[in-house]
């Protein structure tokens, strides 16, 4: 069975929205590698070496200009890549278009796609059978492991119709065949560490946000800045002056956290572990919880990873015309449903905004509760995503050489790599830095050298 997506009853190679995109998509995607140095020189090399090639490779990352840069270096390194999109939001259709026009990729994804299409393009994409899995949020690994461990039920519809037409053997191929995968974020990775914990993990995997040249700078200085773009973007907002509550301070809420102090808000964090809300109140932000800040809140935005950060009791607190937003990975960190259930609404007032009327007060949720940097903006800027997807390049290149030998658990890149990608963005950059002297290496490599 080859890798194709159903719509209106036919199937197809591809699943864009319109090929005739594809242009604009080149010159979008082209500008970006301006920014993407490390990226560039990797592929170049694989462009040499061809260490992916005969492998098969299905990808479900967000389909941006920068992921196009990615796609075409693995294609480059040899891989047969197979793209689906990660959020129904996140497709950048002339990107799309450009990547199965001028290079013959594979693309399912498909801006504003429904939750059907979203899994029948996941389908398509495991249907590419697949030697190296890479995810951003681990939809297709998960997909792989509950066929693994026959739990059919858990999977979406279009995944579990095709799925139950596959033989015992076919099913066992599909998984087996994977010989290790990479994750690209903080919510995949803490999935696929319960995964390893519970000893279901089927195969290795390298947790490319573990590197420091990945979260250290995407998480902090890609989401921080991308946020604020999108959710200026949506509403046109002043920024200046209001109240912002940023929940959660791992690497994202620092970031998104900063920018907003930047722009001249007044920041409230809210947390649940001592030690980063400890790091929050020394940084010069007020931290208190989620129940007080949402007296006060303008603009609330959640960072998390993790469900129900926003539930119906604070938001029944927060006063007229407060603005909810989302920039975890999932569409869970905010109790839309349960929204939903006492509110009116939605009503679409801008596109990406949707007004909600709760005991007589306006309440307005933008993108839908998905990613907001990228479901009304473009994401991180290409420059950071250089670093995050030369980690992701050469984590593919790195399960190819060393699948034998790594355990079915969660792994990061070598810390040599991560230096390496440093380095490499460093040199690109212009910034030279001092190396140890042999006396300063001495130093650091004895223990009775004292005062």
């Amino acid at each position: 069975m080859s890798e194709t997506a159903t719509r209106g009853g036919t199937k197809a190679t591809n699943d864009i929205k319109d090929i005739r995109l594809a242009e604009e998509g080149r010159r979008r995607t082209e500008w970006a590698e301006r920014s993407m140095p490390v990226l560039r020189q990797i592929r170049e090399r694989f462009t040499r070496e061809r260490p992916l090639a005969g492998k098969r490779l299905a990808a479900c990352l967000h389909v941006t200009t920068e992921t196009a840069n990615l796609a075409v270096t693995l294609q480059a390194g040899g891989a047969d890549v197979a793209l689906c999109g990660s959020n129904p939001l996140s497709t950048q259709d002339d990107v799309a278009a450009h990547l199965v026009k001028d290079h013959g990729i594979k693309v399912f994804a498909i801006k504003g796609e429904d939750h059907a299409t979203y899994y029948e393009h996941i389908r398509a994409a495991l249907a590419h059978r697949a030697d190296i899995t890479m995810d951003d949020g681990a939809d297709l690994v998960g997909a792989l492991h509950m066929i693994a461990l026959n739990r059919l039920d858990d999977l979406a519809p279009p995944v579990r119709k095709w799925v139950e037409t596959l033989s015992a053997a076919e099913r066992k191929a599909i998984v087996s065949g994977v010989s290790g995968s990479t994750e690209e974020t903080t919510t995949g990775v803490i999935r696929l560490k319960a995964m390893a914990k519970d000893g279901v993990l089927q195969f290795p995997v390298i947790a490319v946000n573990d590197s420091q040249t990945k979260h250290l700078f995407d998480n902090r200085y890609g989401t921080g800045q991308s946020t604020l773009d999108g959710i200026i973007r949506a509403t046109n907002l002043l920024i200046a002056g209001s109240t912002v509550v940023v929940a959660g301070y791992g690497w994202c809420g620092r970031g998104f956290a900063m920018r907003a102090r930047g722009a001249g808000a007044n920041v409230l964090v809210t947390e649940i572990d001592p030690m980063k809300a400890l790091e929050a109140q020394m940084d010069g932000y007020r931290v208190v919880p989620m129940e007080e800040a949402a007296k006060v809140g303008d603009l609330f935005v959640t960072l998390t990873g993790n469900t129900e950060v926003i539930r119906v009791e604070h938001m029944k607190a927060m006063k007229d015309g407060a603005v909810v937003a989302n920039s975890g990975h999932f569409n869970v960190e905010i109790d839309l449903e349960g929204l939903k259930k006492v509110a009116k609404g939605p009503v679409r007032v801008r596109e990406f905004v949707e007004e909600f009327q709760l005991d007589g007060r306006k309440l307005f949720v933008l993108g839908e509760g998905r990613l907001i940097n990228l479901a009304a903006a473009e994401g991180h800027p290409a420059s950071v995503m250089d670093m995050s997807f030369a980690n992701q390049a050469l984590a593919a290149e790195y399960v190819v050489e060393n699948a034998k030998k790594l355990t079915k658990d969660v792994h990061r890149i070598p810390v040599e790599l991560d230096a390496e990608i440093a380095r490499l963005k460093l040199q690109a950059m212009g910034v030279s830095i001092d190396t140890l002297t042999p006396a300063q290496r001495k130093y650091l490599a004895s223990w009775d050298m004292g005062t």
